[in-house]
This record gives structure tokens, sequence and C-alpha cells, in this order.
């Protein structure tokens, strides 16, 4: 996504100006992005929900899928807008983000310098005078946000890992007139799930855990969406479902 991503800074980025993004086409080849779980309800109407094993970290991560195949996004369309009615908090920062910084606990706004939206002629300025305006401001807030989040996500991925809730996907899906594996990542065991004692259910709905757990396991159903979508379908024939009379 970030092609040149560098700490801001009133010196260097006095005459820096930022306009509204125009166009998604920067999101173009992401297949899948992260995810958090407080935007689950919503995307779960419109993209599949699942997790990622990060093996490094020895940690789970949420992701929604945007097309079925590396560096395919289904919802990009020619015009660079997006095709969904929800677009993941991790696109709409673009081109800002936060990084570590050398102190514990800290983090520095960073800016994508290279971005379409970021120059020096039109928008609006990030510094006036040297010191930060509103931009800056909304910017602060809204990552900051993001990182409470992603604190919560993290301790719901932990707690779903840590009571073996995880297991690997295994869906068929059919598109390009064949039927496909959908491997590599992993879902929530709907079976263990409700063999969990039930201090662990209470313990549950006391994080209050249920509404993204539901959530995605609904969003699973997505999958056939993609499906439809690579192929360039947005809706199906009679003879391409399962009939509730068939030939006899």
């Amino acid at each position: 996504m970030f092609k040149k991503l560098v700490p801001l800074n009133k010196d260097k980025h006095a005459k820096t100006k930022v306009t509204p993004i125009s166009s998604f086409a920067f999101a173009s080849k992401f297949h899948i992005a992260s995810l958090m779980v407080h935007e689950f309800a919503r995307a779960a109407s419109v993209y599949p929900i699942v997790f990622l094993e990060d093996k490094e970290q020895d940690e789970f991560k949420p992701v929604v899928m945007f097309g079925l195949d590396a560096g395919e996004n289904l919802f990009i369309a020619e015009d660079g807008s997006w095709k969904a009615s929800y677009v993941p908090a991790i696109i709409r920062r673009y081109p800002f983000a936060l990084a570590k910084s050398d102190q514990a606990d800290q983090f520095t706004v960073c800016i994508d310098e290279d971005a379409d939206c970021v120059g020096t002629k039109d928008g609006q300025a990030l510094f006036e005078k040297g010191e930060p305006t509103v931009i800056i401001d909304n910017v602060k807030k809204y990552l900051g946000e993001m990182q409470q989040m992603e604190i919560f996500t993290k301790a719901f991925c932990t707690f779903m890992a840590e009571n073996n809730l995880f297991t690997p996907l295994s869906m068929r899906v059919r598109y390009g007139g064949q039927i496909r594996n959908v491997t590599g990542c992993y879902v929530i065991n709907e079976e263990r799930l409700n063999n969990l004692s039930d201090k662990r259910f209470l313990e549950i709905r006391e994080k209050r855990y249920f509404a993204p757990i539901f959530a995605h396991l609904t969003s699973l159903s997505q999958l056939e969406r993609l499906a439809m979508l690579k192929d360039g379908q947005t809706s199906l024939k009679p003879g391409e479902t399962e009939p509730v009379i068939a030939e006899s």
C-alpha cells in the first residue's frame, strides 16, 4: 500500500498538503486487508472474514478477503471507485499510518510521501507557521482510535487461540468453470465453541465477543460472492442454484 512511508515532521513537511482520496487504485493489488473486531458487523455483509497465523509473532490476525487469488481486489472498479458499501478502516486511513517509535508504547504518525493525494500545490496544509493544522489533529484522533481497536482485536484473537477455537478453513467454491478449494487461513470452529464450558461461555459474553464471532461465521458465505465477482457475475441463473424441485 505504502510507497514511501516516513514520519511526519513539521520542518520537512512544512509545505506538504493532502487532498481527499479520489481513487482506491492504490489498493487494487490487495486480496486481503487487516480488520478490527469493531468492523466485523459491517464488513460481514460484504466480505469473508478469516484469520491468518503470524508464526513469528505467535498470534492470529483477522483479515477481510477482497479476492480469491493474490494480487486481486475484486472490489476496485476501473475508475478507482470501491464496489461495496463498506471500506475497511485500514484502507480509509491512507496515506497515513502509525509506526512504533524508539520509546516503549509510543507511536509516530507517518505519511506516504509518494501517494497521489500528497503534494505541495493542491489540498489542505498539514502545518501552518510550524504548527499542526486540524488535519493532523483529525489524523491523530483517527489513528489513535484504530490503535485502541487493535488492542481489543489482539485480545480477542488471543482468547480464541488459548481456547483452541481456531481451525484451518477448507471450503469449496465454484469459479472459472471448476470447483476450487479455499485454504491457507483459519476460522472459528463452531463445534468447539458450542462445547465450551459454561464458565467460558459467560466469559465470552462478559468480554462482548459473541457479536464478532457470529459476524465472522456468517461472513464465510461471502466466499461465494467472491467467486461470482471473479466470474464477472452479478446474479445467478436457475441452473446455477440448488433447485427446490429437482429434475426426475
